[in-house]
């Protein structure tokens, strides 16, 4: 596995996570790292024909997840070279199937393609997990939404609700919720008095049209490997779900 790092910063991490990677898969094409000034840049994974990108910021690069991000992305990789039905089939296509006809306001849109990145992201796990540690992967989960939940209650005066997360949409923040625990559930990194239950409680509370337990079903129990039409059917699902317009199912 080639990888070749663009600009100055530290390549420990990249090599560490190659090694990881390497106990159990292999990448066909070359592997760029592209280390960024921008901090706001987000850690990311491009495709092209004769080679992978990793964008990530040096900020990030030299993060105590600098490993873990890495080996992350190796998996989107590896799931992209495998022809993967969660990292070939098209969101775009799976919206106009799941939607048509429909009016969806653009916010909820944009969680729909947020709920397909998140089954992307399960499946790229299946990989990391199988060949790193969960410890960081499991804090970097807690303290993401940990970041969009206060400790102390706050009540709207436009309604006189009372709210338990923070100003982050707390519809969406209740799905990274349900997929933060269903990841952790689904390899076993979590005891049940785990932090992470209180705080997915306080996001699921905060959004009662949202299928919580439902979505948590669907992320932890998605097909290990998957045909490309019952991919699709899972993605065109959850996204009525989302929108209301399926039965969310059991709460499981």
């Amino acid at each position: 596995m080639d990888i070749r790092v663009t600009g100055s910063g530290p390549t420990t991490p990249f090599l560490g996570a190659r090694d990881l990677f390497e106990t159990e898969y292999d990448l066909s094409l070359p592997v760029d790292v592209e280390l960024r000034d921008d901090p706001d840049v987000r850690t990311w994974a491009g495709h092209y024909d004769d080679r992978h990108v990793l964008n990530i910021s040096r900020q990030a690069a030299s993060s105590a997840m600098a490993r873990e991000l890495a080996l992350h992305e190796f998996a989107h990789m590896a799931r992209y070279e495998q022809s993967h039905p969660s990292h070939t089939q098209s969101t775009e296509e799976v919206l106009y199937l799941a939607l048509a006809g429909k009016s969806v306001e653009r916010r909820k849109l944009s969680h729909c393609y947020q709920i397909a990145n998140h089954m992307k992201d399960i499946y790229a796990d299946d990989i990391t997990l199988s060949v790193g540690p969960g410890e960081k992967l499991l804090s970097f989960l807690e303290s993401s939404l940990a970041a969009a939940v206060v400790d102390r209650p706050q009540t709207t005066p436009q309604t006189g609700r009372t709210r338990l997360s923070a100003i982050a949409d707390p519809e969406i923040t209740a799905v990274n919720a349900a997929f933060a625990l269903a990841l952790a559930e689904r390899h076993d990194l979590v005891e049940s008095d785990h932090r992470l239950y209180d705080l997915a409680h306080v996001a699921a509370v905060d959004a009662p049209d949202v299928p919580f337990h439902a979505f948590k079903r669907r992320f932890r129990e998605l097909t290990r490997d998957p045909d490309s039409s019952s991919y699709r059917q899972v993605l065109v699902d959850a996204t009525r779900a989302y929108v209301g317009e399926e039965d969310s199912g059991s709460e499981t």
